[in-house]
């Protein structure tokens, strides 16, 4: 009988101590460490990847934004996000698809539309954008709606209207593209792309300068 309660309180007190170390090294310890790491060789990406213009976090590289001015490059639609009136900058309470296959007359019947939508808004005198110039996503939402990119071919398609908009020379608008293009992850992985909010903050301060 005593051996019984010598043995269970010693395996209980073992029990305890291993739950005290493994709490203080995966609980304690551990989230520290990383923590650490990351605020000191990411900070950036470690604290939401923020963007900030004139001392303001104004979003994330990471989430798209909608609700531009023709004045500035326009994102993927985002046919597949919810709406609410609390949130009123991103105007969403959900994100997604659209969950349409490629043969459904509506998702075809709101290509057909954004498609006409983006040669109207981007011709302008001097420059007219034809049909088939339009890139499929500049049509088409992203599989979460909050793609933060666009093609390159999408933001050359906008230089002109932004351009003329503003008072600015294609030249000079071409050349923020440019600059604002990213290339492929590690030179393999995914496709070139535009940041469309980190590309209208350099065309705002563009705008300011001129």
């Amino acid at each position: 009988m005593n051996n019984s309660v010598t043995n269970t309180a010693r395996l209980l007190g073992a029990g305890l101590r291993a739950l005290l170390v493994l709490t203080l090294v995966t609980g304690v310890i551990y989230p520290l460490v990383v923590t650490g790491i990351a605020q000191g060789l990411f900070h950036g990406r470690a604290n939401g990847s923020e963007i900030k213009y004139e001392g303001k976090v104004v979003g994330s590289s990471l989430i798209g934004q909608q609700g531009y001015s023709l004045r500035y490059f326009q994102p993927r639609p985002a046919n597949g996000l919810g709406e609410n009136s609390v949130n009123t900058q991103y105007k969403l309470i959900l994100s997604g698809a659209t969950n349409r296959s490629g043969d459904n007359p509506d998702l075809l019947k709101w290509v057909k539309e954004a498609k006409a939508k983006v040669v109207k808004d981007n011709s302008v005198p001097g420059y007219t954008v034809k049909a088939s110039q339009v890139p499929a996503d500049a049509v088409t939402s992203s599989g979460s709606g909050l793609d933060p990119d666009i093609s390159p071919q999408y933001a050359e398609l906008q230089v002109h209207r932004v351009a003329e908009r503003n008072g600015l020379s294609v030249a000079q608008v071409a050349r923020l593209v440019r600059d604002h293009t990213d290339s492929r992850t590690l030179g393999f992985i995914g496709e070139p792309r535009v940041n469309v909010l980190e590309l209208n903050i350099a065309l705002k301060a563009l705008m300011a300068k001129s």
